[in-house]
């Protein structure tokens, strides 16, 4: 009996994604997600630049290449022409919370009916580790070499609790997958989300908290630590809005 095996969206090739890097296992998360609803020939991965577009190496599925930070616009469209179809955005911080910002709040806010994938590791990963809108104060970056200050460049954005504010969002979630119990957390919020969407709710978001061993200039397991002293507690994990259960 098969205990384990390879989600059918994710094609059997290697992962482009560096060693140690959550993203990695966000994805997978996500193609669970798919393969357990039976959505694996109905879904389509919306696909903006970053780390993210790296999904093209090995997405086994339907997906759309979009500019950066557009990839909402681009799922509204999709979702708009094929309601019936799984549709869902994969970003990261630099992409959705910087240049995509008004495209994600201005779809959130829409209450679009598709559901967004924002993995979180608070640096630009793919473009030189430069700076994000969601790196935490004090934390090194190409262009905050003495730690980013906010008197001069401002506070993380912390996306869950923007979003949540809005009328229209109808689940909003952040999980953290430096943890089991994180990353089984995620994969039934992640779940959650696309049956929300697949029944007509409206508009969905998880958040991932991931990491960066890369630009972060840490190991993989250091990786991990950091994210328990000092991602999690500014980026609480808990679920923000939940409409089903004030319903």
């Amino acid at each position: 009996m098969a205990v384990y095996k390879r989600p059918t969206s994710i094609a059997n090739a290697p992962s482009g994604y560096c060693p140690g890097c959550l993203h990695s296992l966000a994805t997978k998360l996500v193609a669970e997600a798919i393969e357990e609803l039976g959505q694996a020939d109905n879904s389509l991965n919306i696909i903006s630049v970053g780390c993210s577009g790296l999904n093209i190496l090995y997405w086994n599925g339907d997906f759309l290449s979009t500019a950066h930070g557009r990839a909402p616009a681009a799922a509204t469209g999709a979702k708009r022409a094929n309601p019936e179809r799984l549709v869902f955005t994969y970003q990261g911080d630099g992409d959705l919370a910087a240049i995509g910002l008004a495209e994600i709040m201005s779809a959130a806010n829409r209450g679009e009916n598709f559901t967004v994938i924002f993995a979180n590791n608070q640096t630009y990963g793919m473009t030189g580790g430069q700076m994000a809108p969601t790196t935490l104060i004090g934390q090194k970056s190409t262009t905050s070499v003495y730690g980013r200050d906010p008197k001069t460049t401002g506070y993380p954005l912390k996306m869950c609790e923007i979003i949540s504010t809005l009328e229209a969002p109808r689940f909003v979630a952040r999980y953290a997958l430096n943890s089991p119990k994180g990353i089984m957390d995620a994969k039934k919020g992640i779940k959650k989300a696309f049956e929300m969407q697949l029944a007509g709710k409206g508009f969905t978001f998880i958040e991932l908290l991931t990491n960066c061993p890369t630009n972060w200039h840490m190991t993989p397991l250091q990786t991990l630590d950091y994210m328990n002293t000092n991602t999690i507690p500014y980026f609480k994990p808990g679920i923000y809005k939940d409409t089903e259960e004030n319903a």
